[in-house]
């Protein structure tokens, strides 16, 4: 086997689990053969570190259960079929050598064709091989659980698997954070990672250049529960996540031509700290110094950087965000150097194990949900009320997860009273309400650290 397949745990099954076993009777009712192999990745919550990967710092996810699980049976024709046992998702076919992907319409075949794409890409496949996929998926959508990048780093395992070529885990994890940028989505790289660097029973402290993953060994007695807020928010149909990621990059801008640093070449907050050489406290005296809370416009970061409109546009500005006037630079620097900061101390908290160590963690994540709400304006008022039912009814900590804007909660529980906690949650948020009502059950649940992606062959 190659190293990468003996990385990720090839496995040879003859007796299928159910869910397999439903998937392979789908594809040889759907395609009229079997499927040759399977491949998974999961979802995850990220625990701490909300929107700072894409500024260069670390951030601690864990992998969950729930995940994209696809079967494939490589073909001549250089054709790619698309189906999803959900009816609700229509089948797509193209070509392979003529990939396209709409960036106006975040469909979820065009998250497989990212990862497709990126494969090719990199390995630069004239002719790449064609396939049968039907996919099946247990991550909510739109929820902050990662579905739709599972759903490209599993579509670049199919690709990688069906072609016959190998990568590591860590240049797999990369090549998918760049692919998926195809649906205009800017992302840093958390969710990739942790799909395949994942291993069961440990968080994860992910780091970026270069890319590394530390095992944090989360404390015993609590456990962590997700709760969808039923409010549904998609990174690539909404401008709010591409705006923020503009901001720190503009803010980075600032603040490096404030120090007298060559900021044309710096892009993210983390460069500055590095290049200033300072620590991330020192950091956030700075960002009070240089910076000023109200919103910049174009004109004003123009004459900060000394350069003309037609170059911020043309030079800096991504090409989505051409028609926005004005950016909070203050505030998102402050939550990203916060937020750095709250990251490591989760983790030296975690290393250490203080007898007050649930208390202290917990801490951290309601600093961290206040940051995201006031600093980095990403939850959303369901949001904000979930999070302080489960503060109420026992959580130590509480926080919104993913991008914000709606999706989940995840919050550290004392173990033993994690079904009281579980019940009067459902009762103060989803059944008061019809639509939370039909998702209470999939929708609150209990996690822990789970594997990242496998592909699975029948023996």
């Amino acid at each position: 086997l190659s190293a990468f397949y003996e990385n990720i745990v090839f496995l040879h099954i003859s007796n299928l689990p159910f869910r397999l076993q439903r998937l392979k009777e789908m594809f040889i009712s759907k395609f009229g053969s079997a499927p040759k192999f399977y491949a998974r990745a999961p979802g995850r919550v990220n625990l701490i570190g909300e929107h700072i990967d894409y500024c260069g710092y670390a951030v601690l996810p864990m992998a969950i259960e729930q995940d994209i699980l696809i079967a494939v049976e490589p073909v001549q024709t250089q054709v790619v079929q698309l189906a999803n046992a959900n009816s609700s998702y229509l089948d797509f076919s193209t070509s392979v050598n003529n990939i396209q992907i709409d960036k106006t319409k975040p469909q979820w075949h065009n998250y497989f064709l990212c990862g497709l794409k990126g494969i090719q890409e990199h390995f630069g496949l004239n002719n790449p091989t064609g396939m049968n996929c039907l996919l099946d998926g247990t991550i909510p959508p739109s929820s902050g659980l990662s579905s739709s990048s599972a759903l490209v780093c599993c579509a670049g395992l199919v690709t990688l698997r069906a072609n016959g070529k190998t990568l590591s885990k860590v240049e797999l994890a990369e090549v998918c954070t760049k692919s998926e940028r195809h649906v205009g989505t800017e992302g840093g790289g958390m969710d990739q990672s942790i799909s395949f660097l994942a291993e069961e029973g440990t968080a994860k402290l992910i780091e970026f250049n270069p890319l590394r993953a530390t095992d944090v060994r989360l404390p015993s007695g609590a456990t962590f529960v997700i709760a969808n807020s039923c409010v549904e928010m998609n990174k690539a149909a909404t401008s709010h996540y591409n705006i923020r990621v503009m901001e720190c990059r503009l803010a980075t801008k600032v603040l490096s031509k404030s120090k007298g640093l060559d900021w044309k070449k710096m892009w993210r907050l983390h460069d500055v700290q590095t290049k200033l050489g300072v620590s991330l406290e020192e950091m956030l005296t700075i960002v009070e110094e240089v910076l000023h809370p109200e919103p910049y416009s174009t004109e004003e970061i123009c004459k900060c950087l000394g350069i003309s409109l037609e170059e911020l546009h043309s030079q800096i500005l991504s090409q989505n965000m051409q028609d926005v006037s004005t950016f909070k630079l203050h505030q998102r620097a402050k939550h990203v150097y916060s937020e750095a900061a709250r990251v490591l101390e989760f983790q030296k908290i975690c290393s250490e194990a203080p007898a007050n160590t649930l208390q202290l963690l917990g801490e951290l994540m309601k600093q961290s949900h206040i940051s995201c709400r006031e600093m980095y304006e990403c939850s959303c008022p369901e949001l904000d009320r979930l999070v302080d039912i489960c503060l109420q009814f026992g959580a130590i900590g509480s926080r919104l997860t993913g991008a914000g804007w709606g999706g989940c909660t995840v919050s550290m529980v004392p173990t033993d009273k994690l079904n009281t906690f579980l019940k009067d949650v459902k009762e103060a948020y989803y059944q008061t309400d019809g639509q939370r009502l039909a998702v209470q059950n999939n929708g609150l649940f209990a996690t822990k650290p789970g594997r990242g992606a496998l592909v699975f062959v029948e023996a």
